[in-house]
């Protein structure tokens, strides 16, 4: 009975080693880090990621199955977008663990779908294969508590230059929201445009901050101007008006 006992104790102990152990040596890829690449089957043929995307800006959706009601929510309504991303120069990509014939499956099945009244859409994205999960693993979207693939529900925002600027991560029964990543896509492009900041709970046309530290004499003297499009809150706030 001891003896039992003990293996057990051993067992138990040399798997949460094994797993600790896993943990230590899993890496995520971190903002303003490179894009991992990866050449995989899609819908639209065999991709080569992000290098086929060279000089755009990217944006990755990961997703644990095919033909779940979540995941067919959120691209029912990118397809919806699709235009809106195309006009920002944003290039979409979709990854879900099932295989290549499951994915053709369920895009026709999408494309059949009248969701929210709208008219069926067609789905111009690739839709990415892959059940090894290699891709996953790359881009950090299995989590060290997680044996399976429930985690993989990531969101991933890449700049013409392949370096990852934004990362979301979404619980399974949570759909993601467009609207939000959309937003984030065209902050980055201003931030980047413009080299200003870009504060809590803007929106397009909104008003921006100038970088910090800005000096008190130079933030004032442009905010007397009448015809200026700078003014300031204090002495570490200045902004400046968006288009209108």
């Amino acid at each position: 009975m001891k003896k039992t006992i003990l293996i057990a104790i051993v067992l138990v102990f040399s798997a949460t080693l094994l797993r600790a152990q896993e943990k230590s040596q899993m890496t995520y890829p971190m903002l303003g880090e490179d894009a991992p690449s990866f050449i995989a089957e899609s819908t639209l043929g065999t991709m080569n990621f992000p290098e086929d995307y060279n000089l755009k800006w990217k944006i990755l959706f990961s997703h644990p199955a095919d033909f779940t009601p979540v995941c067919t929510s959120e691209i029912l309504e990118l397809a919806a977008a699709q235009k809106d991303f195309d006009k920002l120069g944003v290039k979409l990509v979709v990854v879900s663990v099932d295989n290549l014939e499951n994915h053709i499956e369920w895009q026709r099945n999408m494309e059949a779908i009248r969701y929210k009244d709208r008219d069926p859409q067609k789905i111009y994205f690739p839709l990415v294969s892959d059940p090894n999960l290699k891709i996953a693993k790359e881009y950090g979207m299995i989590h060290p508590s997680s044996s399976d693939t429930k985690d993989v529900r990531g969101v991933f925002i890449i700049d013409p230059k392949n370096k990852i600027r934004a990362i979301f991560y979404y619980p399974m029964n949570i759909g993601r929201n467009l609207g939000e990543v959309e937003r984030t896509i065209v902050a980055l492009q201003t931030a980047d445009k413009q080299e200003v900041l870009i504060p809590g709970n803007w929106l397009p046309g909104d008003d921006v901050l100038l970088p910090y530290p800005v000096s008190t004499a130079e933030a004032g003297k442009a905010a007397k101007h009448e015809d200026s499009d700078h003014y300031q809150l204090n002495w570490y706030m200045h902004f400046k008006k968006g288009a209108k």
